[in-house]
């Protein structure tokens, strides 16, 4: 099951109680207090781990809580210290407070570690409250209590490229023949219900290179108002380095006009926001092998017109697969390290 948002609860570890006690020992008269600190309470921390792919654990054990410290005790023995609790989490999992919406992290790298919620301070024994006035204090302080907050869990997969267009134009075929991955295939639209990831090796050892695909379940016309399965996998391609767009050009769709359906789908990622219109695109023409000549014509027009990158392929018979295997290995090699040198 592939949970992409959670919603938590959790609590950090409330701080031991400081002791009041005398030393009361045989030849030792006026001991003294000797009422030992409490121990601090266990924090809360959330780490990004690549052996989760998903939030389906937070799903349905939504409330988790940190140990408590120990009370102090007599001959100034200090508490123990509660336990700190680790809760793992996929890379490209966004931690948002629930109450304000505010991004509290963002982990975008394995191992990455962020306390959550403290926990409480140990209070304080009543050996700490002496002076030369006041010998024999009473006073000892209670233990800190732990914090507890509400926070709102989001995953966005980590990918260099993503697969987006109408329902069964091919997305799922493509990344099957492109990577490992084997998602659903039938011929219906939307088969895929959520996102799919796959590797792409390209070139010979040692030299390999390998980039990530994402593929997103369908669009329609009105995804950003709710038709459909809506806009709620899009989050999914924000961090993508480039778009792959996907239009049919067979006849099967039973739609008439490709490039309709190119601005159809450009104009729903315009309505989602976060930029996804702006990212770098190549137009790909699927189903290649039956294409209508005047629809594909029509589309590799109107892709030289935008100076968009066109590629016809066939999933089906591999038809220009290894072409744009390649030419977006290319293209991402070239997104990388304009990156780099701009940071």
């Amino acid at each position: 099951m592939f949970i992409d948002e959670a919603r938590i609860r959790v609590k950090a570890g409330d701080g031991g109680n400081g002791c009041m006690a005398f030393r009361r020992e045989k030849f030792v008269p006026r001991g003294g207090p000797s009422g030992g600190d409490g121990g601090h309470g266990g924090d809360v921390v959330m780490e990004s781990s690549e052996r989760h792919n998903t939030l389906v654990h937070y799903r349905f054990n939504p409330e988790h809580k940190a140990d408590r410290g120990r009370h102090g005790e007599g001959s100034n023995c200090t508490g123990s210290d509660g336990e700190d609790i680790v809760l793992k989490v996929p890379v490209g999992t966004s931690l948002f407070d629930e109450e304000t919406g505010e991004l509290v992290h963002d982990f975008q790298r394995p191992d990455e570690r962020f306390v959550i919620a403290r926990g409480g301070r140990g209070g304080r024994g009543n050996q700490h409250f002496a002076t030369s006035t006041h010998q024999a204090p009473r006073e000892h302080e209670l233990g800190r209590p732990g914090e507890e907050k509400r926070y709102r869990l989001e995953l966005k997969l980590l990918a260099d490229v993503g697969l987006v267009g109408y329902p069964n134009v091919g997305k799922s075929t493509l990344i099957s023949r492109l990577s490992a991955a084997k998602p659903k295939i039938a011929d219906y639209p939307f088969t895929t219900l959520e996102p799919n990831l796959g590797v792409v090796s390209i070139g010979e050892a040692p030299h390999e290179e390998s980039y990530v695909v994402a593929d997103i379940p369908g669009l329609i016309e009105g995804a950003h108002l709710g038709a459909g399965l809506g806009v709620q996998f899009l989050r999914h391609i924000e961090r993508t380095r480039l778009l792959a767009h996907l239009v049919d050009v067979s006849d099967s769709s039973g739609r008439p006009d490709p490039v309709e359906d190119f601005k159809v789908i450009l104009g729903e990622l315009k309505s989602f926001g976060h930029g996804l219109d702006e990212k770098p695109m190549i137009v790909v023409a699927s189903k290649a092998d039956v294409a209508n000549p005047d629809k594909l014509k029509k589309l590799q027009a109107m892709a030289k017109r935008k100076k968009l990158g066109f590629y016809a392929i066939s999933a089906v018979t591999g038809l220009g697969v290894d072409a744009l295997k390649y030419a977006i290995g290319d293209r991402v090699r070239e997104l990388r390290e304009m990156e780099l040198a701009a940071s």
